[in-house]
């Protein structure tokens, strides 16, 4: 095996179209990514607790904000994500994946105007609901268009390519949100939350001259716009018998999805499509609860917390080794594979977890060398976040779900997320905060992130299926014919759909595997009489 990532000999066309469309429509990701890590820094802005302060005062006297309030302000984007993320399958179906972006786009940009104009905390409240609903939308939408753009061969570092957008995101966060914390004006907290209205105007006008994803186009029954789609996407001719070939095996795998039955909500939780809507909620689910977004959302307030005198310069560092770690992931993702790759980071993480839990706890605010161990140990624990979980999680759930239900499906794994991210943005400060009605765990927390990391591998073993190297229609056969995760590794596909399809009648009474072996009877019966008539035509 080579260390470069190579275009397969027999893949026709050009690739790098769709890797620009891919790599172009990640950017997205810096609006998920500096939205959600530039509230962080601005809670800790003095000049913005001046002025949204209702009066409480730290140990210091100085204007600050409750720990109900700290968690309302946090979590209320949060929870704007999980309804966004659901609203993301019935907007992607009608609008189209391409202009449902830019309904997204639109959304957010009415939140960040109510921010940057709000001077209390309940219009900054509503603006960050709508920032998030809007980002919510968007993070199910993104990987969705990727995924079905992307030739298989790279499909799982274009949409790995998302998570280091949100790095770079969570990274130009904390450069701007330092750059601006001294100021003694409204500066201070509005130049980092209109620098957003920049990333808005970058992604719609990119989004203008996109194509829409062939799968969408077979999804509305207009085979020849399809057709047009694809062809921009490979470099190729609308009747090239690649072009032909992908696009015909793209039709009959959707229809035969659809001659199983109806593609409703109720159907995402039945069987097989049950099993991976499963797969793709809890390895969403569990990203949160790793704890990453602990160390973005309150990194600083908790490291300053902790005795060390630059909370903002750890929070940039972090950001700086988020970003640089996401390389690698997006490179192992295709050479390890999906599985590998989350066992690693999943056994990498849980150790760190502890051993910074184990050193928070057991040294004091004066210990400078324990201090250090601490921001060492935090840091390494972000790159194996961010070269495993961070990107993986993201390819795996774009890439698992058929064409009738993968908006539906992709949306609710993708509010598992925000839905976990809202709780965790919630509970932090009680559970980490000092004073009357909190926890005060501090670095005790986590210990319960090192639990939850411990739980992924057990996870990953059990439930996350190898599919690098398979196209989104192989990935179908993929969970139709291999019952255990475990097994799946190595799986050769042998099914074409276009064959199947000729044969699926009654599909719903048949499995995959007995419709393949139809079709194989078939094509030999074909075959066998087609050479009885050639010996015929030589008397």
């Amino acid at each position: 095996m080579g260390i470069l990532l190579k275009k397969p000999p027999n893949a026709a066309g050009a690739a790098w179209p769709a890797i620009v469309v891919g790599l172009f429509v990640a950017f997205g990701g810096v609006l998920f990514g500096y939205d959600t890590g530039t509230i962080g820094g601005i809670l800790a802005m003095p000049f913005w607790l001046k002025t949204f302060s209702t009066g409480a005062k730290d140990a210091l006297g100085q204007p600050t904000i409750t720990a109900q309030q700290s968690s309302e302000i946090v979590s209320l984007l949060s929870a704007g994500t999980f309804f966004g993320a659901l609203t993301a399958a019935p907007t992607g179906d009608f609008f189209g994946r391409r202009y449902g972006l830019i309904v997204s786009v639109g959304v957010f940009t009415i939140g960040v105007i109510l921010q940057t104009a709000a001077t209390a905390i309940p219009l900054f409240v509503v603006g960050r609901f709508f920032a998030g609903y809007g980002v919510g939308m968007i993070s199910a939408l993104i990987p969705l268009y990727q995924s079905e753009t992307a030739p298989k061969w790279i499909r799982g570092t274009i949409v790995g390519a998302y998570q280091l957008a949100i790095t770079i995101g969570l990274l130009l966060a904390a450069v701007v949100d330092n750059a601006t914390k001294d100021r003694n004006d409204t500066g201070s907290y509005r130049i980092p939350i209109a620098v957003q209205f920049a990333w808005a105007i970058i992604l719609v006008g990119g989004l203008l001259v996109l194509p829409e994803t062939p799968r969408m186009y077979i999804k509305r029954g207009k085979p020849e716009q399809a057709a047009k789609s694809l062809s921009r996407l490979r470099r190729l001719d609308v009747d090239h018998p690649a072009l032909i070939e992908e696009l015909g095996e793209i039709t009959a795998n959707h229809e035969y999805e659809l001659s199983l039955g109806k593609a409703t909500y109720v159907d995402c939780f039945k069987g097989n499509l049950g099993k991976r809507l499963a797969t793709g909620c809890l390895l969403q689910a569990l990203q949160q609860l790793t704890g990453v977004n602990f160390i973005f959302y309150y990194g600083t307030s908790f490291f300053t917390n902790s005795g060390i005198k630059n909370g903002f310069t750890i929070s940039l560092i972090t950001s700086c080794v988020n970003v640089g770690s996401t390389f690698p992931g997006l490179y192992l993702v295709e050479k390890w594979g999906r599985r590998n790759l989350l066992l690693f980071g999943a056994i990498g993480m849980a150790t760190c977890q502890f051993i910074v839990a184990g050193v928070g706890t057991g040294v004091g605010l004066d210990n400078l060398p324990g201090q250090r161990a601490l921001i060492a140990f935090v840091c390494i624990y972000i790159f194996f976040f961010a070269c495993s979980w961070g990107p993986v999680a993201w390819v795996v759930t774009g890439e698992i779900f058929p064409l009738k239900v993968r908006a539906k499906s992709l949306s609710m794994t993708t509010a598992s997320n925000w839905l976990l991210n809202w709780a965790i943005a919630y509970a932090t400060p009680y559970m980490v905060n000092s004073g009357p009605g909190n926890a005060n765990l501090q670095a005790k927390v986590f210990f319960v992130w090192g639990g939850c990391c411990f739980i992924c591998i057990f996870f990953v073993w059990t439930m996350i299926y190898e599919t690098k190297g398979l196209s989104l229609e192989q990935v179908d056969e993929l969970y139709a014919k291999v019952g255990k995760a475990w097994q799946s590794k190595g799986f050769v596909p042998t099914v074409s759909f276009q064959d199947v399809q000729d044969v699926s009648a009654n599909a719903r009474s048949q499995s995959l595997a007995d419709l393949e072996t139809n079709a194989m009877r078939k094509k030999s019966v074909a075959h066998n009489e087609g050479g009885m008539n050639m010996g015929e035509k030589h008397y």
